[in-house]
């Protein structure tokens, strides 16, 4: 397939007005072949009206209707073959193993949520019968159900160039719950974007959905990506990245008219806990599963290991000295686009500069550009309870490690930490249960996901995940960007009042016709086989 360089208004493919720009090769920094070309104020427009016109529609599609068009993406996605993968690893630096794995995981999550709508279990209807001899007053016949918001602008992120961007988690949930989606592509994988946002028109034209239930632009600037949040008929808006661009994302969405939710995933340290125990018992497994989740990616996962807390012990000196053993001997890696390596050296830097931190341990450097080094730092509880700063991501594979001097400064520790999408607990059969519990209870306020005796990195896609937490890991810590709970974020609520069955939805009529759970006056049923 030969990449244009077009934004996708719908099922037309349009060039952009507005000045052109390239895909870089981060191992090399050169430019890649095809120029892009960002799209103008009025090609916004003209999506965004397009999928005004689709929700109309869209939104009153089947649920079997969207699972064969969340399918056939998957499909279309496999059929792209080697081309996709080729040109994702030029414009990332990523390997093949890692993005092949990626593509299974987004066409995966595809299919999961095309599974959850066939089999009803997106969301629960709720039934309460009429009482209309109920004294003092009678009950009329309450029904509730889900309807989707309208059209949502997805922003693709830069470290998941499949699952987290074009056809990733955002827009799978998105379309699953019958919302149009336009898709700001990401500066760093523009010829990835256009090939995925091919197989999804080309799914779309197969199962005959309306035209502009996707588009995809490229933005040169930003107005385009803040013009979609202000735009007063997007009704959602799904992000992934930096905490400043999550935050101003936010705000424009509060200051419209209409304000809008606005899901972003933002920034996260991910603490793990070392326990006496684990690190006495196991400690050589603790170093090699950290090593390894450390550096997985380059540490360019949001869920990468950025902080050890533990007892100022000799287990965790020996635990410290043995990890800088084997971060010492590593070599770095190729990180996704210059500003990422930049922001990453920069935030190694300041660690660097800090009298109250050591470095423990620094990796082989190569001369290739945009190499990630890891490394290990560590410093004292009382400085970084007093320093805001040792709290800060650094999006990379570099950690700290805390050393506490007691259960209390411990527990401090966790208290002074950000919302996280992540924390670990390693423990022992020798540990406190009574410590182990006074943990536990206070990450639980911290995270959105508690580990025990495992490493962060790598996010199930499954019906009990939970990827969010209190911001600022994310915008809105009731809501997860993965599983099959994040359909929840782009549907509201809609009760209905004595009307009459042939006009209700068909998951609210007497005795659906499809497979469904229905909670019936405080009672789960079961309609056919979910």
């Amino acid at each position: 397939m030969t990449l244009t360089g077009y934004n996708a208004i719908g099922q037309h493919w349009v060039k952009g007005t507005r000045e052109a720009f390239s895909a870089i090769d981060p191992s090399t920094n050169q430019a890649l072949d095809t120029a892009f070309f960002g799209a103008d104020i009025e090609q916004m427009e003209q999506a965004c009206e397009l999928a005004y016109h689709a929700f109309r529609h869209y939104r009153k599609t089947s649920a079997s209707q969207r699972a064969q068009f969340l399918n056939a993406i998957g499909k279309a996605i496999m059929a792209l073959g080697d081309t996709l993968i080729l040109r994702a690893m030029a414009e990332t630096g990523l390997p093949q193993a890692r993005l092949e794995g990626e593509r299974g995981r987004t066409v995966g999550q595809l299919a999961m949520f095309a599974d959850s709508l066939q089999r009803g279990l997106t969301t629960v209807p709720r039934l309460d019968s009429a009482m209309p001899e109920r004294t003092p007053l009678p009950r009329a016949d309450l029904r509730l159900g889900h309807i989707p918001l309208g059209p949502v602008a997805i922003f693709g992120a830069s470290n998941f160039p499949l699952a987290f961007s074009v056809a990733g988690g955002d827009t799978a949930s998105a379309l699953a719950a019958g919302c149009p989606v336009i898709v700001k592509a990401h500066s760093a994988h523009p010829g990835t974007s256009e090939l995925i946002a091919h197989a999804i028109l080309s799914a779309a034209s197969e199962t005959e959905m309306p035209d502009g239930v996707f588009s995809l632009l490229f933005d040169s600037h930003r107005d385009i990506g803040q013009g979609l949040v202000a735009h007063p008929l997007i009704k959602a808006v799904g992000f992934t990245g930096s905490r400043a661009g999550g935050t101003a994302l936010m705000q424009l969405a509060q200051q419209r008219p209409e304000p809008i939710p606005v899901y972003a995933e933002m920034s996260s340290i991910n603490p793990v806990c070392l326990m006496p125990d684990a690190l006495a018992s196991r400690g050589t497994q603790l170093v090699d599963g950290f090593c390894t989740s450390l550096q997985m990616g380059a540490g360019q996962f949001c869920t990468n290991p950025g902080l050890v807390i533990g007892f100022d012990s000799p287990e965790l000196e020996r635990f410290t000295e043995q990890t800088a053993e084997k971060l010492n001997q590593t070599t770095s890696q190729t990180m996704l686009t210059p500003g990422i390596h930049s922001a990453y050296e920069a935030g190694v830097g300041k660690w660097i500069q800090s009298p109250q931190v050591a470095m423990v341990a620094e990796g082989e450097r190569n001369e290739k550009p945009n190499q990630c080094t890891p490394y290990l730092f560590s410093t004292t509880a009382d400085a970084f309870l007093a320093d805001q700063a040792l709290r800060e991501e650094v999006f990379g594979a570099a950690s700290l490690v805390v050393k506490c001097r007691d259960m209390t400064q411990f527990i401090a520790v966790i208290h002074a930490l950000d919302g996280q999408l992540t924390a670990t607990l390693h423990c022992g059969e020798h540990d406190a249960p009574a410590d182990v519990q006074a943990i536990l209870d206070e990450l639980e306020l911290k995270v959105g996901r508690v580990l025990f005796n495992g490493f962060p990195t790598g996010v199930e896609v499954c019906y009990a995940m939970v990827h969010g937490g209190p911001f600022p890991a994310t915008s809105d810590a009731r809501t997860t960007s993965v599983g099959a709970t994040a359909i929840e974020r782009f549907l509201r609520p809609v009760c209905y009042q004595d009307v009459p069955n042939d006009f209700l939805p068909e998951a609210l009529r007497d005795g659906p016709s499809k497979p469904i759970y229905r909670l019936e006056d405080g009672v789960l049923m079961s309609y056919g086989q979910p």
